[in-house]
């Protein structure tokens, strides 16, 4: 398998954007992502602040930092390299699995709320799993939800037909339905204010391992290798490589495959090297202190999975390129996991809530949205939740895409959450709207959430009336916020015992701060090795933060004071063209 760009590629598709930086157009039409005729989403819809008239019209500009960009896409300084993020790296199409289960075969009622129809949609997944996958129908009208909806088996689509036809009304929240969950840290706090959604994504066999801990109160670790991080094994060790690229060599290939998904599994030596150099190493990540960081360290050894493309000898080829060197004293090596959810999704529906007052923060009861864990390659697709906790999450999820999702209603705690070592994910054509209700006492609010060791995400084309950008501690890296409007009103959250908000290579590009507070947005002051470009001109109030790392974070600011005028106007849309 052909890792799709070459240097003359890469060359002549970066002359072609910026080729447009004027008239702020698109290269080809293959630019643009795949958009459904059905909904479109706000943030396609509204024109831009420039377009409306509110601001002057000014004349687009390439900063600097894109051509460095083009030269050295997989190992550029403050860029990530974000072109293949997202379920099939680049793929704008969602599979059209044929139609195997119709819940109303299965006893579902469309009654307006009369009938608990969970346990018949529940019976048409399990049956489209038994069958090795498909779509399960679920025609226009309101169905009532007593229990959770799961997807636990590979291959398997929940259809609605349409967020604005099809709705699920769901009574109870997972304290009810599963129990209370508490903190592996310890505390008082509900682990539901962050983990599992009343529409949940997640192997059958991992969702038994998590809610039988859970009842049990042994508290999980939530991710890829059990709930001691103990269910795996070694396939190979593997040998110093760079980031950037994209084929290793191992020591043994023999139970390697072409197509199979592993683990990059890389734990960190008594001095925190590995964790320095997430944070973009040199003189203020080695001066951190780092041994009383306990939730953080808790997150190492850092699992990334991949799929493996190509092997041949002991030289393996991955569908994307090492987000970090690979060094010996970090004992690199390609394990196994628990069996993964891959190639599902939930399409055209809307969950709602029975609405609730929002409940105090780090105390939520668990009504929660659509939740991925232990997923690859999977999706959502035209997707409204309200009335929620926490609206979607992404937990130990990897290479899913979260397209034109909507959360709406009384206000949410975790509008969109990624954590526990999500990497490569994409959320795009996103809205998150003004609550309909004040704000309760005591609760608070946070944003598009990204913590945990979590890596080469992207929200791209957001549409956020209220939150802000939650980098929540855990020393997230290399993720990227791309041509979003943002009314700037919520805060982070995160302990200290997480450590830093920032690793390196975080970039904002393209950000409209409607109420011009710079707190999370205009980060060139605060996150190592990053990048601040194309953002208005803002001020610090309310939450303001300061550096983690002394020194000189070797982070860049371009075209601030700027609307809408950065060209490529979004930053993954350009990488993902570069990659055709």
């Amino acid at each position: 398998m052909s890792t799709g760009i070459t240097r003359r590629r890469l060359l002549g598709s970066a002359t072609a954007v910026a080729a447009v930086a004027v008239t702020g157009g698109t290269a080809t039409a293959a630019a643009r992502p795949e958009t459904s005729t059905a909904a479109a989403s706000p943030a396609q819809a509204e024109a831009s602040p420039a377009q409306q008239g509110q601001v002057p019209v000014q004349q687009g500009q390439v900063p600097d930092l894109w051509h460095e960009f083009t030269r050295t896409p997989f190992t550029h300084p403050q860029i990530p390299y974000v072109g293949r993020s997202g379920r099939g790296g680049e793929a704008a199409r969602f599979p059209r699995r044929p139609v195997v289960a119709d819940v109303r075969d299965y006893g579902a009622v469309a009654d307006d709320g009369m009938t608990d129809c969970a346990p018949a949609i529940n019976r048409a997944i399990a049956a489209a799993g038994r069958a090795g996958g498909g779509t399960v129908h679920l025609p226009p009208g309101t169905y009532r939800i007593d229990d959770l909806i799961r997807i636990g088996h590979s291959n398997v689509v929940l259809r609605g037909a349409g967020s604005d036809r099809t709705k699920l009304y769901a009574t109870k929240n997972l304290t009810e339905l599963i129990g209370v969950y508490g903190s592996r840290y310890g505390g008082d706090k509900s682990s539901w204010s962050w983990a599992g959604g009343l529409i949940w994504l997640c192997p059958t066999d991992r969702f038994t391992t998590l809610t039988t801990a859970i009842k049990a109160k042994a508290w999980p670790f939530e991710g890829w290798t059990g709930n001691k991080r103990d269910e795996w094994q070694t396939l190979t060790t593997v040998e110093p490589a760079r980031r950037g690229s994209w084929t290793v060599r191992v020591a043994d290939a023999s139970r390697l495959r072409p197509g199979s998904l592993v683990l990059l599994r890389l734990a960190d030596d008594a001095g925190h090297t590995l964790l320095e150099h997430m944070a973009g190493g040199g003189p203020g990540p080695e001066a951190y202190y780092w041994d009383d960081k306990t939730k953080l360290t808790s997150y190492v050894p850092y699992e990334w999975p991949v799929r493996i493309a190509r092997v041949r000898g002991e030289k393996v080829t991955f569908e994307r390129p090492l987000p970090l060197d690979v060094r010996p004293e970090w004992d690199p090596r390609l394990t196994t996991h628990v069996p993964e959810l891959t190639g599902a999704g939930v399409e055209g529906l809307t969950l709602e809530a029975m609405e609730t007052p929002q409940s105090p923060h780090l105390l939520d009861k668990g009504y929660n949205g659509v939740v991925f864990q232990c997923a690859y390659d999977c999706w959502a697709d035209d997707i409204v939740v309200r009335h929620v906790d926490n609206g979607f999450g992404l937990v130990a999820a990897s290479a899913c895409t979260l397209r034109r999702t909507r959360v709406a209603g009384r206000g949410s705690h975790h509008p969109y959450f990624c954590r526990e070592g999500s990497h490569d994910n994409l959320i795009e054509d996103f809205t998150i709207e003004q609550r309909t209700v004040p704000a309760p006492a005591g609760t608070q609010l946070h944003g598009i959430n990204v913590e945990g060791l979590s890596s080469y995400n992207v929200w791209s084309r957001g549409d956020m009336r209220m939150g802000t950008f939650d980098s929540h501690r855990g020393m997230p890296f290399a993720n990227v916020r791309t041509d979003i409007t943002v009314d700037n009103n919520g805060r982070h959250g995160g302990d200290a015992s997480a450590g830093p908000l920032f690793g390196a290579r975080f970039t904002h590009w393209n950000i409209r701060v409607t109420n011009a507070r710079a707190g999370l947005m205009k980060i060139d002051g605060l996150a190592p090795y990053s990048a601040t470009v194309g953002i208005n001109e803002v001020t610090e109030f309310d939450q303001i933060d300061v550096p983690d790392f002394t020194g000189d974070l070797h982070s860049r600011l371009e075209l601030y004071g700027t609307t809408d005028v950065v060209r490529p106007r979004n930053l993954y849309d350009a990488q993902r063209e570069l990659a055709r």
